[in-house]
C-alpha cells in the first residue's frame, strides 16, 4: 500500500486519542466515552486495513464468487474464475497455503519462460509463419462450407465459442483460441 505508514501514523494517534477520551470520560464526564468509542473504531479499522486483513478478506470473497459463477456457467452465470496469480497478504495465517502458492508459480514462471523460448527458437528456424489457419481449415474448424456468408459465419463462430469456451465444463483455452483464430481469418478477407 501506498500509504501504510501515514496511516499507521492516524491510527497510532487515534489510539492515544481514544486512550485520553476514555479517561477523561470516566473521570469527569461519561458523554465523552461516546467520542472515546468513535475514535475506538476508527483506530480498529485503520489497523484491520493496514495489516492486509481486509484486503486478503475481499479477494477471498471474490474468488469465492469467482468460483460459484464459474461453476454456474452453464445456468447462465458469468465469471472469469478464480485468478490462479493472486498472492494473498502474508500473515501467520496464509503462511502454508502462500508457500504452496510459491511452487506453483514458480514452476507457471518456469513454463512461460520456456515457452517463450521455444517461440523465440522458431522464429530463428522458420523467419516466414503464417498468422493463422488458412480459409479451408477455418471452415472446417467452424463447420461450414467454403460458400457460408458472413452472417453464418458469425452465427457458427457464436455457437462454436459456447462450446469451447474455457469457462465451461468441457471448454479448453486452445480450442476456444483456434475457433477464434478461425474467425479473424475468415472475416479478415
Amino acid at each position: 500500500m501506498q500509504y501504510d505508514g501515514l496511516t499507521k501514523g492516524i491510527a497510532v494517534v487515534f489510539g492515544g486519542l481514544t486512550v485520553v477520551l476514555t479517561a477523561v470520560g470516566l473521570v469527569i464526564n461519561p458523554a465523552v466515552l461516546f467520542l472515546a468509542l468513535m475514535f475506538g473504531v476508527s483506530t480498529y479499522f485503520m489497523y484491520y486495513h493496514v495489516s492486509g486483513k481486509m484486503a486478503a478478506n475481499l479477494y477471498e470473497r471474490v474468488e469465492r464468487q469467482a468460483a460459484q459463477n464459474t461453476g454456474n456457467a452453464r445456468r447462465g452465470g458469468f465469471g472469469a474464475g478464480p485468478r490462479e496469480e493472486w498472492e494473498p497478504p502474508r500473515d501467520g495465517r496464509r503462511a502454508r497455503r502462500s508457500q504452496a502458492t510459491q511452487g506453483s508459480q514458480r514452476r507457471r514462471q518456469g513454463r512461460q519462460r520456456q515457452r517463450r523460448q521455444t517461440a523465440a527458437g522458431r522464429q530463428r528456424q522458420q523467419p516466414v509463419q503464417s498468422s493463422g489457419p488458412s480459409p479451408a481449415e477455418a471452415y472446417r474448424r467452424l463447420g461450414l462450407d467454403p460458400d457460408a456468408d458472413q452472417s453464418t459465419i458469425k452465427r457458427a463462430y457464436r455457437e462454436k465459442v459456447k462450446e469451447v469456451h474455457p469457462d465451461t465444463d468441457s471448454g479448453s483455452e486452445a480450442e476456444f483460441k483456434q475457433v477464434q483464430a478461425a474467425y479473424e481469418t475468415l472475416t479478415d478477407d
